[in-house]
């Protein structure tokens, strides 16, 4: 597998249909066809892709969506959810997200946005707005402010064997409290 099948998958127009609307099927999809390589980046194996931006890409893709995909509902969704940060933000840092187009940027910036520390979500709204990526500073906003009131994403308590509180329960079950 190399850095550009995994990025012109996910750059597909019918893996761009799936990307805040998967379904079962596509969810399949991308375990059949990714999770090895998955595997290989969680396991530090891949560590080199990140001198290209292209290959950073890839392996934030790999490390903070796939994973959201392949295991929906299971811990294991968000178990490198960190190794997808330390990767964006090398990058960052180095400045390869100034080389990718608009919606690479914001996939490589994600990995900040899914994070429920808030210094991470100040960091998404930051980078969406330097990026001038309007539509996506709107989640980021959005996604701050639920880790700013809860300290956390609530609707991954039950996925992750954590109890919500009354005001969590009550938020989810409101119109506001939509699965991010």
């Amino acid at each position: 597998m190399t850095p550009a099948e995994i990025v012109d998958f996910w750059f597909s127009e019918t893996a761009r249909a799936h990307w805040f609307m998967s379904t079962p099927e596509f969810d399949r999809e991308i375990g059949a066809r990714f999770e090895t390589t998955w595997a290989q980046a969680r396991d530090g194996q891949l560590a080199d892709w990140e001198q290209t931006a292209e290959g950073a890409l890839a392996l934030v893709l790999l490390l903070d969506q796939f994973p959201l995909n392949m295991f929906r509902d299971r811990p294991e969704g968000f178990s490198t959810e960190a190794a997808s940060r330390a990767v964006a933000g090398r990058a960052i840092v180095r400045g390869l997200d100034a080389s990718l187009a608009d919606a690479g940027k914001a996939f490589l910036y994600l990995p900040y946005m899914h994070s429920e520390s808030l210094a991470d979500q100040d960091r998404s709204v930051e980078l969406f707005e330097l990026a001038g990526l309007a539509d996506n500073l709107k989640w980021a906003r959005h996604h701050r402010e639920i880790v700013r009131r809860f300290g956390r994403f609530p609707h991954r308590n039950a996925i992750l064997g954590r109890a919500s509180t009354p005001e969590e329960t009550e938020w989810l079950v409101s119109p506001q409290g939509f699965t991010p």
